[in-house]
């Protein structure tokens, strides 16, 4: 897990060295261990590094092969990289390292681009070819691994965060009418290509950019989640899908334990990180470490849920270490989550996060983590909503959407209105092919769109800052297009998650699995109180506020007077949504 960054110059020009190291300081919290930047004529590449796989200097980026023309800066893991190794060993080629950086490089000569189907892992990376000059970007199918680019006049730059990119300057900080709908409609989520800033684009999951020296690019999509299913599929019985999806969550946690440290796990005491932990034991992880936040009860409602952990820790033998966080600490310690943000997020768990993945950084360097059970397997109250829907874009939006179009045109300034992207995003995705069921149309939205922008960001974002890798399980690719084939009525099972809650039967105590799920909002973030109150007000009353002019005074005047009484329809703050975009860019941008 690392960041990584370059520029590329189209106009005759050289790459700014001090912008490249501006660029990698920013990130050195992606990467503590070590660190290059590298130029060679029109091209100029900067990589930070966290030492997972082969720990040598041998493993060092930006990594060149001179025989074969080749460079790379990489983020993330794969972790079939000694069975693709293997398999280059025998068409000839010969390996200095021994980590899964080099088998991008050799995988790429072999097979061209297309070798990114062959890679099952998380990866952000830019392959580039000596001769030609030619650059190719890639993401991972499921955008675990974020990547940020930015057009500059004769040039362009990209890097793993985009704080990373304004570091270097020269940016239109502008904010784009159609992200700030979507922020505002989907609780923060902007999906790919936008970003808030007009001036930065991100590359969308499972997505290949290929750059000519002259600066054209063409961008072509390498995967895409299909729900459709054959008639055997429609009837295997749900028994046989258990039987099938825990095959299936055992060779994912497998071969997430590819790693030249000890790789640990997150456990909340839910069904789905429990599950994890189950498997990882399982596989013969032995002193395996475990960790679990917890934070204060407040006003009848329960903080933690440390009983179920420890129920799993003691059935599996683990290390494990309860995290408590007060609520003083978590209010106090806001400001650094805010500024470890690549864009908004207004999720609570944010600084929940941000300070487990600082506890848990002092013990290891990667661990497993359950974030993507829900949307993969169903486990949403929006699904069974969805079930037999004759409207399912209107009945989506209607319990998931923050606010309708009719309320965002009284939030926003109007020369910012512009139109309903939100209900275009979701028609959209709902009338693509490859998904007829409305509850499967709502899972692939959720999993390859929802996800991406809030949960799995959410992670890269918390734990890179304390260099931190976290892997994902759920979000396997296989593992995904199998649960795409499991017909909804199986998921919707059992109050949601059915088919995952009795493969999860086969491995953890049934004390975890019957009980009501757990979520642990921060109050003074869900009703907006107390010293985070003052400061949302603070800077929606600013200065810079005034001059940026985002939103209507008399909407954000109407949230202030009664913070609590303007919940969105998935129980957030609709004025911490206002307030933290505002807090965000004060931060990063003005």
């Amino acid at each position: 897990m690392c960041g990584i960054a370059g520029e590329l110059r189209f106009d005759g020009g050289v790459p700014d060295l001090d912008v490249l190291g501006r660029m990698n300081e920013r990130q050195r919290r992606r990467g503590p261990d070590n660190g290059g930047v590298l130029a060679q004529g029109s091209q100029g590449w900067a990589h930070r590094r966290l030492k997972i796989m082969d720990l040598s200097e041998s493993a060092q980026q930006p990594m060149v092969d001179p025989l074969l023309g080749l460079g790379v800066v990489f983020n993330g893991a794969i972790y079939n990289h000694p069975e693709l190794r293997r398999q280059l060993e025998k068409l000839g080629y010969r390996f200095f390292s021994h980590g899964d950086t080099e088998v991008l490089l050799k995988a790429y000569h072999a097979w061209g681009p297309d070798f990114v189907q062959r890679l099952n892992g998380m990866f952000a990376f830019a392959i580039w070819e000596r001769d030609s000059g030619r650059v190719l970007l890639g993401r991972d199918r499921l955008g675990i691994k974020p990547l940020y680019y930015a057009d500059l006049p004769g040039g362009l730059r990209f890097a793993s965060s985009l704080p990373a990119l304004l570091a270097a300057g020269g940016i239109d900080t502008s904010i784009d009418p159609a992200a700030l709908n979507l922020y505002l409609s989907f609780h923060a989520v902007v999906p790919a290509p936008y970003t808030l800033l007009a001036g930065v684009r991100k590359l969308a999951p499972g997505t290949l950019m290929q750059i000519e020296p002259n600066g054209e690019r063409t961008e072509r999509s390498f995967w895409t989640l299909d729900f459709t299913r054959d008639a055997a599929d429609e009837a295997r019985s749900f028994e046989e899908w258990t039987e099938l999806l825990l095959d299936a969550l055992r060779a994912s946690v497998k071969r997430r334990l590819v790693a030249d440290v000890p790789v640990g796990a997150l456990l909340s005491g839910g069904v789905d990180s429990s599950l994890i932990v189950g498997l990882m034991a399982e596989a013969g992880v032995r002193e395996l470490r475990t960790y679990n936040v917890g934070f204060e009860d407040v006003g009848g409602e329960k903080g933690n849920e440390f009983e179920y952990a420890d129920i799993v820790a003691r059935e599996f033998d683990t290390v494990h270490e309860r995290i408590f966080v007060p609520e003083s600490e978590l209010l106090t310690r806001l400001p650094e989550a805010v500024e470890a943000m690549s864009e908004p997020m207004v999720s609570h768990d944010c600084i929940g996060f941000y300070l487990l993945s600082e506890a848990v950084s002092r013990h290891s360097k990667v661990v497993q983590s359950g974030q993507g059970a829900d949307e993969v397997f169903g486990g949403y109250h929006w699904y069974p909503k969805l079930d037999g829907s004759r409207d399912p874009v209107g009945d989506y939006l209607a319990a998931f959407r923050d606010r309708d179009f009719e309320e965002y045109g009284r939030v926003v300034s109007p020369e910012r209105l512009g139109i309903d992207c939100s209900r275009a995003l979701v028609a959209a995705n709902f009338n693509a092919p490859g998904a007829d069921d409305p509850v499967d149309k709502a899972l692939r939205l959720d999993t390859t769109v929802m996800l991406v922008d809030d949960p799995v960001k959410r992670v890269d974002n918390m734990t890179m800052a304390f260099g931190l890798e976290a892997r994902v399980p759920f979000l396997d690719h296989e593992l995904v297009e199998l649960a795409a084939r499991i017909p909804a009525r199986h998921k919707l099972a059992h109050g949601g998650k059915g088919v995952l809650k009795e493969a999860a039967r086969k491995v953890i105590p049934s004390a975890v699995i019957d009980r009501p799920k757990g979520y642990f909002p921060v109050p003074a973030l869900k009703y907006l109180r107390g010293p985070v109150l003052e400061r949302v007000r603070d800077a929606l009353s600013s200065r810079a506020a005034r001059e940026r002019g985002l939103f209507r005074q008399d909407y954000v005047d109407m949230l202030l007077d009664a913070p609590a009484a303007h919940i969105t329809p998935l129980r957030g703050s609709k004025l911490w949504q206002l307030g933290l975009l505002e807090w965000w860019l004060q931060t990063h941008v003005s």
